[in-house]
């Protein structure tokens, strides 16, 4: 069984801001697996952590957000 995660909970194990990832999340390059309809909270899943991992590197490397979004589809 999957884990589940809250938007703070991948700031935390990826070492990116709150606002980074929603920044992410507005552009496309993560994307949430579901929502609580009662408190409008965002979940995501492992492959959303190995997704930030891949952009991490990549943003070692001076890719630019465009080229990243390119390379990871």
């Amino acid at each position: 069984m999957e884990k589940i995660y809250l938007i703070k909970d991948l700031a935390r194990m990826s070492g990116q801001t709150v606002y980074t990832l929603k920044y992410y999340l507005n552009i496309g390059l993560i994307k949430e697996i579901g929502r609580s309809p009662e408190t409008s909270f965002r979940y995501f899943d492992d492959t959303t952590i190995e997704r930030l991992k891949k952009i991490r590197e990549l943003r070692r490397e001076n890719k630019s957000i465009a080229e990243i979004k390119e390379i990871l589809g």
